[in-house]
């Protein structure tokens, strides 16, 4: 039997990870031909007060990979923050995503209702099922900074659209 979160955490962060890998593969293809300092749109940003481009790309891939593991019942790996450049984020995408499909779905057995404890930021916990985690805190975290990855890219002049946005489905 097949766990209902599995399919629907790991298809989701396969797509939105697959699109975002494309559109920053169009930042450095727009970064060469407009002469652009690569290092100007990694960090940029929509507003002072928002993580650049690169954290951005970061936190996503952090949010695939702990909630995926969270729900297999696994320890979060720990990657480094050490990304210079987009094809270091590249990697770091598809270093979440090896790990995101190591995880098999009889790991996701019984995740709607195994109970998942966060300290998100602050020195209170949260406690969620793992359908409310997954649906109600972890994927709108995820697209949140997928999306904003996006809308950096495209506010500086990257020719992207929802097509990229979206991914192959």
């Amino acid at each position: 039997m097949t766990s209902s979160l599995h399919i629907t955490s790991t298809s989701v962060f396969n797509q939105m990870l697959g699109g975002l890998n494309s559109v920053l593969g169009k930042a450095d293809a727009h970064a060469v031909a407009k002469k652009i300092e690569p290092n100007a749109l990694l960090q940029a940003r929509l507003f002072p007060d928002m993580f650049p481009l690169l954290r951005q790309v970061q936190v996503a891939c952090d949010f695939a990979k702990s909630v995926s593991a969270r729900l297999a019942g696994v320890e979060v790996p720990s990657f480094e923050d050490t990304e210079l450049t987009i094809v270091d984020l590249q990697a770091r995408i598809a270093k979440t995503l090896a790990f995101v499909n190591s995880l098999t779905p009889q790991q996701f057995q019984g995740s709607d209702t195994r109970e998942i404890v966060t300290q998100a930021g602050t020195p209170k916990e949260k406690r969620f099922s793992g359908h409310s985690y997954l649906l109600n805190y972890g994927l709108p975290h995820f697209f949140f900074h997928v999306t904003t990855a996006y809308a950096i890219l495209r506010h500086n002049g990257v020719e992207v659209g929802k097509k990229d946005y979206i991914g192959t489905y």
